[in-house]
């Protein structure tokens, strides 16, 4: 059911077939910039000399932010509106993904991807906010669209980066990373376009305070945040170390193609739970079933070659993105009416702080190791408490409904 409009608001919304293309754009928008390095870190690794833990704090940087951002996100919204803080983040999300085109160190390439994540990390609090203020009877529709545009960016730029992009620029990673600054572009011009024409968003009613501050002392929502962090984790770190591991293990050739369907088979799962009844969704088959299907498809990454490293690589895309999907929406089961945007602010905050540890200490086994396979233990174990964690949280909004 849709939450009528609070004191503050103003809601004027361009029309549905306005509002569903732009959504799934925007969707697009804050998963490519970061789905954009793991097919060319190769490249990137050998012109910057990166270490292995190196590339971990690379992709762990953006997520960094999520978490620090979580919060304050929502403050913004309520005092300059959810239009125009989501133009900025968009903004400065785009212009900071190409910025990284310009890097000759790798503290360059580090700064601005850190204000990447800070763009990004502005506008996903916007996301559910949007879809309730532009679509109030068709917010299902307007979430469904808006994540499917999230996992569509990321399908693209896996599958189309290696055999398409690279060969149209020269096989240069700078160029690759401008091209795929264009549905930013796009989606932050047409967030202004909205903007100038005046359809605002939540603002703060004069001298009411507001409370986003989450519960921290409260067990439940810690649990909710580290089975998200965990699934999180999960992906970016596979996506990180997936090239390089593949590069130096002699199957350097397969990069493109695993990553292109480890990404692209999450519409595979993403479709799955849409054709699932609501109250299926709500039991915890998705992590007894999924999360053990995705320990050894993750295995499998490591161990398998040819058409089985493929197969399991469309597992792991599978079982992150159905349990994913689960975790996503336990907030507005398990929070108490009027709460659930404390609980979501707080499960970011705690999810993303867990998540970007996960690919610095996975590039750190490889390195003081030496061995390539190391840097996946770290991953296995996400996998493992994503399913005790996913499946408690499951268990206990059975028992609240």
């Amino acid at each position: 059911m849709n939450r009528p409009i609070s004191p503050g608001e103003v809601q004027t919304s361009p029309p549905l077939w306005a509002v569903l293309p732009l959504l799934w754009l925007a969707g697009n928008a804050i998963r490519i910039p970061m789905i954009a390095i793991p097919p060319v870190i190769p490249l990137i690794h050998d012109d910057l000399h990166m270490s292995e833990t190196q590339v971990g704090i690379l992709m762990g940087l953006p997520l960094g932010m999520f978490a620090l951002a979580a919060v304050p996100g929502s403050l913004l919204i309520a005092r300059f509106g959810v239009v125009a803080v989501a133009t900025t983040g968009l903004a400065i999300a785009t212009l900071a993904a190409g910025a990284r085109s310009a890097a000759t160190t790798v503290w360059m390439l580090y700064a601005a991807t850190l204000v990447m994540g800070i763009g990004i990390s502005i506008y996903q609090p916007c996301m559910s906010t949007l879809t309730r203020l532009w679509a109030p009877t068709r917010a299902w529709l307007a979430n469904a669209v808006s994540t499917n545009g999230m996992v569509m960016g990321i399908t693209l730029v896996s599958g189309l980066t290696t055999p398409l992009v690279l060969p149209l620029v020269g096989g240069s990673w700078r160029s690759d990373l401008v091209v795929w600054c264009i549905p930013g572009l796009l989606a932050a011009l047409l967030f202004l376009v909205i903007a100038v024409r005046g359809h605002r968003g939540p603002a703060a009613a004069e001298g009411m305070p507001r409370s986003g501050w989450p519960n921290w002392r409260s067990g439940q929502l810690w649990i909710l945040g580290i089975a998200l962090g965990t699934n999180n984790a999960l992906f970016f770190a596979a996506n990180a170390f997936v090239p390089d591991y593949l590069s130096v293990t002699g199957r350097g050739a397969m990069i493109g193609t695993v990553l292109a369907w480890m990404n692209g088979s999450q519409l595979i799962g993403s479709f799955m739970m849409l054709m699932v009844p609501e109250r299926l969704q709500r039991q915890s088959w998705p992590f007894t079933v999924f999360g053990p299907i995705t320990l050894l498809a993750l295995i499998g990454l490591v161990t398998c070659d040819g058409t089985w490293l493929i197969v399991m690589a469309i597992i792991t895309g599978i079982g992150a993105a159905i349990t994913f999907v689960v975790t996503f929406g336990l907030p507005a089961l398990l929070a108490k009416p009027g709460e659930v945007h404390r609980m979501a602010g707080g499960m970011f905050t705690i999810s993303y702080g867990f998540a970007v540890t996960i690919p610095v200490i996975c590039g750190a086994f490889w390195d003081l190791t030496g061995v390539p396979w190391t840097s996946f233990v770290p991953i296995a174990l996400c996998s493992v408490i994503m399913t005790v964690f996913g499946t408690m949280l499951t268990r206990s909004a059975a028992q609240q409904r």
